[in-house]
């Protein structure tokens, strides 16, 4: 049923393993699938189909139902939108730890929410349907409009499920939560109450930021991240005229939102400000503050200003100018406001830096204006306002002269009549930042709006306390932002004139005087006299008709009209995804102390004033707790250049392709191994994927794959190789010892760290320990995992590299489920417990990794001198490099030793243990060790300008003579205390040692390195003399390194015996003269790298027949082509330093004599490393099976011919045999080809004689006869016909010769 389920292309249904795992057992069934390119996308669907089939995540619940709680809340996204990376980095940050959590002993219950009330909704039906106004949502109808939003709040679930599932995050979508849903609706009544019985509800007329486009007030949280730069408004100065005052003296103030004018009932000056009356040169008398002359003025501001422009007449403070009147403005709200307004206030907001120091007052739209304006009685409380604009921001005819203008665009037309009356003073535009509708796009304004009112200010000393006892990672968002936010937190706004949410409970009477806040369906039904069962839906066409009879006598009591703010609803969702507390009390007293607070919760940085914020509101207000002991925020993701992803824009690329082009476990590793989960922002690339993929995923899927491989080389001795965690620890080699401890420290590393939930500490190190074991364990240990050291070290070395990799990859599963997925199930497969009675919790037995705990730390696996001393070795082989590459030193070329020098016998005595990998690493003949640091080079103590400099003032100079002048006895003493007393001063930071070397820097090359302390102080020193001896070894190892890249080439595995047989010789004129003219003819790309010969030359013409093809004109021309190339080599060489490893230049026979003479001299090495005996080609029989034959080129003009052949029938590699059958070749007709087929289809010829290879974009060899050329890319096929189609025909030809 799975074959056919996988044959049809569909994924399997539950309860069907996918086929490439059911039929994993064993170790050959592991190998037979492990390709050089493996496809991580395709691996993560396998896996996607396994845990589908087992039901993974519902079993992961099942087995960890009796483990103590770890309780997660998840905030509730508006399902309206597809998820972006900002969802998929929080919801990889959320799998990550609550997989984790798992892993380390807890049971997690993880719902998803979805948050389905509020403007998002209802701005996506209003832009539909062209609603604007009130009016036309009540003559739809509330209840239709409420089914068109009910519509469309599933709208994406299913994407959203996919991508989510896909990211590979368990999260359980049949059990989720909505916000629409009654009981959760009632959960959120009953919060609210517990408010109104504490009295921390009012109603009041407040001044708040007002979308007109969404024709609602909004939370003040919700405009502080919604302001835009460069925003152009007009800047006026406008005069007021005081009532009979003798010389016409007018008030004057600035503005900046010229719209509120004609609502302006009073102005206000500042106490205790010194004001004056000022005569202009024209004869006009203003009034404004001192500090702000220049307003008027602005030449003032400049230097040498010499006035004349004004005359000051009398001078006065604000408290004086109280109580003036003034001419208003406008008519409009004259005969309103004549007795009480129109008049100037004093109040202390006023400033001086900016305007005039005279602020007008239109009390419906600004904050102060309303509270000054009550204050001083021009109006009164319940009152109506000044409020000539409607809720969709229109003027009203309350002010003919501008009534049906929007509010912004009515700025012209004010100012217009302004000027024609004579009031405005001055006019000019100013360019600053302005609040917008995050939703609907359109300008805020302020306005007095009648509203409900959670009385916030009033807990501020609780909420910081609270908020103290929550750990945040990272803790600047706590302790600054967060913090911040609450210390000056407002009382919020939680009522919204709206339609599509949780109506607010509060039933009125119609004189406000009676009112009752119900909390349950059964309360409402009681008092309403109606069913309970009836109450099925909480929306306002159902709960809007439902009356109170009142028991005061008021008649009856109706519903208010508001709805909850939709951020009321998701600060309630601790509480109402659980439906508390209306599930009977066992259901509220495990709420109470294991489900509140969270232990974790994680958004991104934009909800410190979202939120994290309703949430500690919330719960500050109900329990007096925090509502979360652990949060983890997020930064932005943005796109790569730096600017906010946009659909419009495409300037991110789409994140279910970067799944399928990289794999979802390196698109986590990527956003958890950033800025951006220390809350800064990541520049989201998808090269940085790219190399997340390369740089860690690809490495650890190779040691896999080395680790199989080594592993079925064993098999063949006839004991199969099963993995043993004793002999593991039980194992003595160095190596051995130091991966098994380090994995044990990174285990106990990342537990501390998890712990702290510093995810972004956590990743690196796992990264790097990756880094470790390939380039490090594996490399250092190739010879004894692959058996050349002895049976009992292979199985014993290689059940280290198990056991770390079983680590690892438990360590890693929560990061990259998918790949550690995959790989416990290859790994699983050879394990010994595999057919063992299933167990959820045992390695072998459990069927997938994420059933598996965390495994405490073996503390007795800890071993701190040999991580010191595998610290120090790769130290001093890091130091060892550095100068190799400073000297061009060639890796296989050895040098005669290398000196490790440090004052601390304890590091070199460390260094000493793993003296035979540091000689085999930096290819010495000996490793020589010395404490005397002296002899070597000198240590002079620099005082740092910029930490004492500061600091110390004038005493800094005397210091840093003094730290001069230190003798070597005084530097020695500073290096073991870390202190010295200079010039009278103690000091223990800003003295920094200097190293400079003694020794014969032409021989020595050294370099100074941190030692495991991290002090630079280890000194790395190379004698970089180089013998003939010497380089005959560098030869040897130069042969073995084109046999094994050749090896790689053909694609050949471990398990493909062969027979290697070299020849170094000369080569043929014919084969000199066709190498000339194919990079001659290449020139353009790759030009010729040598001339040649003439007698060369001559042999190809000659070679190539009566049609001359071949002319001495092309062959002199491609020469002097390659001469010039040749001749500037050899400037360029003799302008260079002369290196050190530089290679003699040699004539043939002598190159092939010194090639032959480094084989035999290094006979053991070379055969050591091939695992096999190289062969004169003399030896090579006549009938052979040869797979590969190429001409290699290497130092020194040394020509090598190098032929492989197989041991075995060709069959018996499986990648050559699928290449020659894809060709239509019977194996047994092979003779002669590439094992490049095994990459790319061609045409094989029976005899063997000439080769024709596909070229895909890329320089692949060519074979001429029986030797190996490079062609050039981008042609269909380098058989030497097409070379002649190609336009190549002198070359065409020449290869045909040869042939």
């Amino acid at each position: 049923m799975a074959a056919a389920a996988a044959a049809s292309g569909a994924a399997p249904v539950a309860g069907d393993l996918p086929e490439s795992i059911a039929r994993l057992d064993g170790l050959a069934s592991v190998l037979a699938e492990l390709p050089d390119r493996f496809d991580f996308p395709a691996s993560e669907r396998e896996v996607l189909d396994l845990w589908k089939a087992v039901d993974a995540f519902k079993k992961q619940l099942e087995y960890s139902k009796d483990r103590p709680e770890f309780t997660f809340y998840d905030g509730p996204p508006f399902a309206t939108g597809l998820p972006h990376y900002g969802h998929i980095l929080a919801g990889t940050i959320k799998d990550v730890v609550t997989r984790y959590a798992t892993q380390t002993g807890h049971y997690v219950s993880r719902r998803f929410g979805w948050d389905c009330h509020g403007l998002p909704i209802e701005f996506e039906i209003d832009k539909q349907h062209g609603i604007s106004s009130k009016q036309q949502v009540l003559e739809l109808g509330i209840d239709k409009y409420n089914a068109l939003c009910r519509g469309i709040v599933t709208r994406y679930c299913t994407e959203w499920e996919n991508v989510v599932t896909r990211m590979g995050r368990w999260i359980d979508f049949r059990n989720d939560y909505k916000t629409m849903e009654p009981w959760y609706m009632e959960s959120v009544w009953w919060v609210f109450s517990q408010l109104w019985k504490k009295d921390l509800v009012y109603r009041g007329f407040k001044v708040m930021p007002y979308s007109t486009g969404c024709t609602t007030p909004l939370s003040n949280f919700e405009v502080a991240d919604s302001y835009r730069d460069g925003i152009k408004d007009p800047s006026v100065v406008v005069s007021f005229p005081i009532v009979d005052d003798a010389d016409g003296a007018e008030f004057v103030a600035w503005t900046t939102t010229p719209w509120t004018l004609p609502s302006n009932v009073a102005l206000c000056v500042h106490p205790a400000l010194k004001y004056v009356r000022v005569r202009t040169s024209t004869g006009k008398v203003y009034v404004l503050a001192e500090a702000r002359l220049s307003q008027l003025f602005p030449a003032m501001n400049k230097k040498g200003y010499k006035g004349g422009e004004f005359d000051v007449v009398a001078e006065m403070t604000g408290a004086e100018l109280e109580g003036t009147r003034y001419e208003p403005l406008f008519p409009f709200f004259k005969e309103e406001y004549g007795e009480t307004g129109f008049r100037v206030l004093a109040d202390e907001y006023v400033g001086d830096d900016a305007g005039t120091g005279v602020v007008h007052q239109a009390p419906a739209f600004g904050e102060d204006d309303f509270r000054v304006c009550l204050a001083k009685g021009v109006v009164a409380k319940g009152q109506a306002l000044p409020l000539p604009i409607d809720e969709s921001g229109v003027f009203t005819a309350k002010v003919p002269d501008f009534a049906g203008m929007y509010f912004k665009d009515a700025d012209e037309p004010i100012m217009a009549a302004l000027k024609a009356s004579g009031r405005m003073i001055q006019k000019s535009s100013i360019v600053h930042r302005y609040p917008y509708c995050w939703r609907s796009g359109t300008p805020i304004m302020y306005r007095a709006v009648p509203s409900w009112f959670v009385a916030v200010e009033g807990m501020r000393d609780r909420l910081t306390a609270n908020n103290a006892a929550s750990k945040w990672v990272p803790e600047f968002v706590s302790e600054r932002r967060f913090h911040n936010w609450l210390a000056s937190a407002r009382d919020w706004c939680v009522s919204r004139s709206r339609y599509w949410g949780t109506p607010l409970p509060i039933w009125a009477s119609d004189d406000g005087e009676e009112m009752v806040c119900i909390h349950s369906r059964k309360q409402l039904a009681e008092l309403a006299g109606i069913d309970e069962a009836s109450l099925t839906d909480l929306h306002r066409e159902h709960v809007d008709r439902i009356e109170i009879p009142s028991k005061e006598g008021r008649g009856t009591l109706k519903r208010v009209e508001e709805v909850f703010d939709c951020w009321f609803e998701s600060g309630s969702m601790p509480y109402a995804q659980v439906h508390y507390p209306f599930e009977g009390e066992a259901a509220c007293k495990d709420f109470e102390e294991h489900r509140f607070p969270a232990d974790f919760i994680a958004e991104g940085l934009d909800q410190t004033r979202g939120w994290f914020y309703t949430l500690m509101v919330l719960s500050t207000a109900l329990f007096d707790k925090p509502a979360f002991k652990n949060v983890i925020v997020n930064g932005l993701v943005l796109a790569e250049d730096g600017q906010k992803m946009s659909k419009s824009k495409k300037n991110y690329p789409d994140p279910l392709k970067v799944v399928e082009s990289h794999g979802a476990d390196a698109l986590r590793l990527y956003l958890i191994n950033s800025p951006v989960v220390r809350a800064e922002p990541l520049k989201f690339s998808d090269t940085g994927v790219m190399q997340t993929l390369r740089q860690t995923m690809l490495p650890w899927y190779n040691t896999f794959r080395f680790l199989a491989t080594a592993a079925a080389h064993l098999d063949e001795s006839g004991t199969p190789f099963e993995p043993s965690a004793a002999a593991a620890a039980a194992s003595a080699n160095l190596m051995d010892r130091w991966v098994m401890a380090a994995a044990q420290r990174l285990a106990q590393y990342v537990r501390g760290e998890m712990e702290e939930y510093r995810l972004y500490t956590v990743v690196p190190h796992l990264v790097a320990f990756i880094d470790d074991l390939t380039n490090w364990y594996v490399r250092l240990n190739r010879a004894r995992l692959t058996g050349r050291e002895g049976e009992d070290e292979a199985r014993n070395s290689l059940s280290c590299l198990y056991e770390v990799l079983g680590l690892v990859t438990r360590l890693m599963s929560p990061f990259t489920p998918f790949f550690s997925e995959w790989l416990y199930q290859r790994m699983r497969a050879f394990h010994p417990a595999r057919n063992s009675e299933e167990s959820q919790d045992v390695w072998g037995s459990a069927k997938s990794v994420h059933f598996l705990s965390l495994p405490e730390p073996d503390a007795s696996l800890l071993d701190e001198g040999i991580e010191r001393a595998v610290d120090t070795m790769r130290a001093a082989i890091t130091g060892g490099r550095l100068v190799r590459d400073a000297r061009a030193i060639n890796m296989r070329m050895p040098v005669q030793s290398v000196r490790l020098v440090h004052r601390d016998a304890a590091v070199v005595d460390a260094a000493k243990v793993m003296e035979e990998y540091i000689r085999s690493e930096l290819n010495c003949e000996k490793v020589e060790f010395s404490t005397d640091v002296a002899a070597w080079c000198s240590t002079s103590v620099v005082a740092d300008p910029k930490v004492l400099g500061k600091a110390l003032g004038k005493r800094f100079k005397p210091v840093a003579e003094a730290a001069a002048a230190m003798t070597p006895e005084d530097v020695e003493a500073f290096m073991a205390t870390g202190k010295a007393t200079l010039a009278g001063e103690v000091l223990t930071e800003g003295l920094n040692l200097t190293r400079s070397f003694t020794g014969d820097a032409a021989r020595y090359g050294f370099e100074f390195v941190a030692d495991p302390a991290g002090d630079a102080s280890l000194l790395v020193i190379v004698d970089c003399e180089i013998t003939d001896e010497m380089r005959r070894s560098g030869l040897a190892r130069e042969i073995t390194n084109r046999v094994q890249k050749l090896r790689k080439t053909c694609g050949l595995i471990s398990t493909d015996v062969i027979h290697v047989y070299l020849e170094p010789r000369p080569p043929t004129a014919a084969e000199e003269a066709v190498v000339a003219l194919h990079e001659a003819a290449t020139s353009k790309a790759a030009p010729a790298k040598a001339a040649p010969s003439k007698a060369a030359a001559a042999a190809a013409a000659a070679s190539s027949g009566a049609d001359g093809a071949v002319s001495k004109k092309a062959a002199k021309k491609a020469g002097k082509k390659a001469g010039k190339k040749a001749a500037k080599k050899e400037e360029s060489a003799a302008a260079a330093p002369v290196v050190a490893d530089e290679w003699p230049a040699l004539d043939t026979a002598t190159a092939a004599a010194w090639a032959r003479m480094a084989l035999a001299e290094n006979a053991e090495a070379v055969k050591s490393t091939l695992r096999v005996n190289p062969m004169p080609l003399a030896a090579l029989p006549k009938q052979a099976g040869v797979i590969v034959r190429e001409v290699a080129e290497l130092p020194m003009g040394v020509r090598l011919e190098i032929v492989f052949t197989l041991e075995t029938p060709l069959a018996s590699s499986a990648t050559i045999a699928a290449a020659a059958k894809a060709a239509g070749v019977e194996a047994a007709e092979s003779t002669v080809f590439s094992a490049l087929l095994a990459r790319d289809a061609a045409t094989l010829p029976a005899d063997g004689a000439t080769l024709s290879l596909r070229v895909d974009g890329a320089t692949l060899p060519l074979v001429v006869g029986e030797h190996v050329f490079s062609a050039p890319s981008g042609l269909a096929k380098a058989a030497a016909s097409d070379w002649a189609a190609a336009g190549f025909a002198e070359l065409a030809a020449a290869y045909s010769a040869s042939a």
